[in-house]
């Protein structure tokens, strides 16, 4: 296989392949949401990768705390935990931004970057599995585990709850009344002030949920990629899903293909890269170009 068919082919050459990148499609898609949320709303979180990182670390000490047969719905639990989690990360810079004025960009950075190395220091060491040389949690029993949907791969129900969310996020926005307030709101918070909105008060639910998506995202991947969780799991996912969020104008419904080509690029040069020789630069350069193409396209149409 040379580069090219490796690159666009290879994420759909077979179930596992296509499986895996679809998987990826749809953590893209939870995480990405939440970013978009955060911005129709007004606000800019930056701490997606922690609250990734921290509402998966979360729901794996939810998933090994409880005996198996504990009669205790685990997996509810767990994605409950993430989501509080990714979202007390968010409410913190919401309620910050509101209250005194700082700025949710910053907050949110930092936020996520002092509590990143907590949750490393906790994988490695505290919470280490001793029997293995991963430095990760234990593996979760399969009765932790999202089912999955397409064998081997790591595709699970998650990507479907993924598009359901999809259509909850584009139906609140495009079909609610409270949908209407909160993106005007966050696009012409003059005008909404002169209409007689109060702006302000979109900060702590835009953060709150949008970190509660990053957290889910968490769970998706703790849960359903991986059934552990290791080292620095989201690998730049927080960022990614900003990328995708920005490609997609940050409306719901244009995340779906906006994910879809951004996740194949990923995927493509993950595998072309492994399987027909091709340099990490080159890799990189494809990616920048077509991030770079597709920022030009959306300035051109603002």
């Amino acid at each position: 296989m040379n580069i090219a068919e490796a690159f666009f082919l290879g994420p759909w050459s077979s179930p596992w392949f296509a499986g895996n990148t679809l998987d990826f499609i749809g953590l893209l898609l939870t995480s990405s949401l939440g970013a978009a949320i955060a911005f129709r709303g007004g606000s800019f979180n930056l701490g997606g990768e922690g609250q990734i990182y921290l509402g998966g670390l979360a729901a794996s000490a939810v998933l090994l705390m409880f005996p198996s047969g504990s009669g205790v719905p685990i997996l509810y639990l767990a994605a409950f935990a993430a989501i509080l989690t990714g979202g007390l990360m968010g409410f913190t810079s919401g309620f910050l931004k509101t209250k005194f004025g700082a700025n949710e960009l910053i907050t949110s950075f930092l936020l996520s970057a002092s509590l990143i190395p907590v949750a490393d220091f906790l994988i490695e060491s505290v919470w280490r599995d001793q029997s293995g040389n991963l430095l990760a949690m234990p593996p979760f029993a399969d009765n932790r585990i999202l089912p999955r949907l397409l064998p081997p791969s790591n595709l699970s129900i998650s990507f479907i709850i993924s598009l359901l969310l999809i259509s909850c996020g584009y139906f609140f926005i495009n079909r609610t009344v409270w949908g209407y307030r909160f993106r005007i709101s966050g696009a012409a918070p003059d005008f909404a002030a002169y209409g007689g909105l109060e702006p302000q008060k979109n900060n702590i639910p835009a953060m709150s949920v949008s970190g509660a998506l990053f957290g889910l995202a968490g769970f998706f991947a703790v849960a359903g990629t991986y059934g552990r969780c290791h080292l620095g799991f989201p690998g730049g996912l927080g960022w990614s899903a900003i990328a995708v969020a920005l490609i997609a104008r940050n409306r719901p419904l244009a995340l779906v293909p906006a994910a879809l080509v951004y996740g194949w690029l990923i995927s493509g040069s993950n595998n072309a890269m492994l399987n027909a020789g091709m340099k990490l630069d080159a890799s990189s350069f494809i990616l920048a170009a077509a991030l770079l193409l597709s920022g030009i396209k959306i300035l051109r149409r603002q």
